[in-house]
């Protein structure tokens, strides 16, 4: 394959869909053209904050096709994205991006096998390994796997079947956790990676706890579809606080969050994507027409309840803009120098992106207790209650860390005032009921911050309902060619790469209509 051909060094932020150049505040070695003494410790936060780049792009896609956003109106250019006729060039950009990644995931284990002074290294490198593979298996169904990642050892690697690959992602997750156990029984201290680690500084528990996290969505995913050899989680427990990485990003040239660089504003001033705005399906979880939302609604959206809907090819509805002409950032400071410092999705160009959100753990234990059989302790209303309220946390919080308004507060009237069984747990009486409760709620949490999981979700789901043909029941595009009776794409296509580079292992006859990833509907 054409990315997996050498363990890169120099990692970029990748921006919008494209590759930018990196100065030194990113840079691995000082001699951009000759890797002299990489090492795990190195590697590590270059790859974890790669890592931020590639979800940026995964949420762009899942916003373009899960129904978060939409034309804005006036924008050509959008061909096969409202048609959903993928072509293998549509979304290429996920899988050279998250491949060349996890070469550098790779390569941190491979350095480290023996040594157990970098037992952690190892650890934080096999998490993000199982990580990244979700999300190219959640978008491809079959890939590249035990054939992958040898460089050029094997440059044309057989693909492996996408349940089996979940399985073993798993069986990664597991060892992660042991290298960490055994690290902590021989007294190991996380000193060493703790400057390096630019997620949880070292602190293993919680480096755990999203290995245990992980493992319950591959789980809860492939229930039935997937066999997994152990079915336990380590004591340390799941995610119940928001995951970010942050290499100390700033208002400044390649060193902002990748998300303020691709919807807000550049480093170097211009003002990011205008041309897609939300659609009035999501809106209508925020405005009343399905549910009232005002506190979360306000946190997301520039002028809410007045911030504009459209559909996708669709002319406008007259959108408020703001002074600098974006859409949906929420903030009072519009310009490139003083914006920031906001609730959101966004927030500022030195906010942390969000790797895993608590919100997103708790919901997925609180489907694992509704559907049984996982091991997982509480009861599924707390859980369920717990992950609205840790979203309503996010978004209130600040690029600081300091909390904007009264999420609590907010969140517990948010249930008291929607009386409605997406929203009022005790109203769902059915497993269906509750697992549709839950995954509606994930889709809000979910908007924006990783909008690729809602669509996930929903393709494993169904939920969100959708139904008949207008803008308020569906988030299918009216310029849809999908023969599937909702009227969405299935999948992407593998990119071009593939056929060039390893056609003969590439599958055929996939349709972006009919071919399913191994857990949907």
């Amino acid at each position: 394959m054409k990315n997996m051909k050498k363990i890169k060094f120099l990692i970029c932020i990748i921006i919008a869909g494209v590759l930018t150049s990196c100065n030194d505040y990113f840079d691995i070695n000082k001699n951009t053209n000759q890797a002299t003494a990489a090492s795990a410790a190195l590697i590590l936060p270059q790859a974890l904050t790669t890592t931020a780049s590639v979800l940026n792009q995964f949420n762009s896609y899942g916003m373009q096709i899960g129904g978060y956003a939409a034309n804005a109106g006036g924008y050509g250019g959008f061909n096969e994205t409202v048609s959903y006729a993928y072509t293998p060039n549509n979304y290429s950009n996920l899988w050279s991006i998250t491949y060349d990644n996890l070469n550098d995931y790779q390569f941190m284990i491979n350095s480290t096998v023996g040594n157990d002074a970098n037992i952690y290294y190892s650890a934080v490198a096999k998490i993000m390994k199982a990580h990244d593979y979700q999300l190219l298996v959640d978008a491809y169904n079959d890939i590249p796997y035990s054939d992958a990642l040898l460089g050029a050892n094997n440059l044309t690697p057989s693909y492996d079947n996408a349940a089996t690959i979940y399985a073993s992602l798993a069986g990664l997750l597991d060892e992660a956790i042991a290298e960490i156990n055994k690290g902590e029984s021989a007294t190991i201290a996380p000193d060493a990676i703790t400057a390096n680690d630019v997620v949880f500084a070292g602190n293993m528990t919680s480096w755990k706890k999203l290995a245990n996290t992980l493992k319950l969505k591959l789980m809860i995913r492939a229930k039935g579809k997937a066999t997994f050899a152990n079915t336990s989680f380590d004591a340390a427990g799941f995610l119940t606080a928001d995951a970010l990485i942050n290499p100390v990003y700033r208002r400044d040239i390649n060193k902002q969050n990748p998300a303020w660089e691709s919807w807000a504003f550049t480093g170097g001033g211009t003002t990011g994507a205008k041309s897609w705005i939300p659609t009035t399906y999501v809106m209508d979880f925020y405005d009343g027409y399905k549910l009232s939302d005002p506190g979360r609604g306000k946190a997301l959206y520039y002028q809410f309840p007045g911030t504009g809907t459209n559909r996708l090819g669709v002319e406008g509805e007259g959108i408020p803009k703001s002074p600098d002409g974006s859409f949906w950032y929420p903030g009072s400071a519009r310009t490139q120098a003083t914006a920031g410092a906001a609730t959101g999705a966004l927030k500022g160009p030195d906010a942390g992106y969000p790797l895993f959100t608590a919100a997103e753990s708790y919901f997925l234990q609180a489907e694992a207790v509704v559907v049984g059989g996982f091991g997982v302790a509480g009861t599924a209303k707390a859980l369920f209650e717990s992950g609205i309220k840790a979203s309503f946390t996010y978004l209130y919080t600040l690029p600081d860390k300091t909390v904007s308004g009264n999420p609590t507060a907010d969140a517990a009237t948010y249930i008291t005032n929607n009386a409605d069984a997406r929203v009022q747990f005790d109203l769902a009486t059915t497993t269906p009921e509750k697992v549709e409760a839950i995954i509606t709620q994930k889709y809000i949490a979910l908007n924006m911050v990783h909008s690729h999981e809602g669509w996930n979700e929903y393709r494993r789901t169904g939920y969100p309902t959708q139904s008949g043909n207008t803008a308020h029941s569906t988030f299918a595009s009216f310029a849809s060619q999908s023969s599937r009776a909702d009227k969405l794409p299935s999948r992407i296509q593998y990119p071009t790469s593939e056929g060039q580079y390893n056609g003969g292992n590439l599958p055929t006859g996939i349709s972006t209509f009919t071919s399913l990833i191994f857990w949907a509907k």
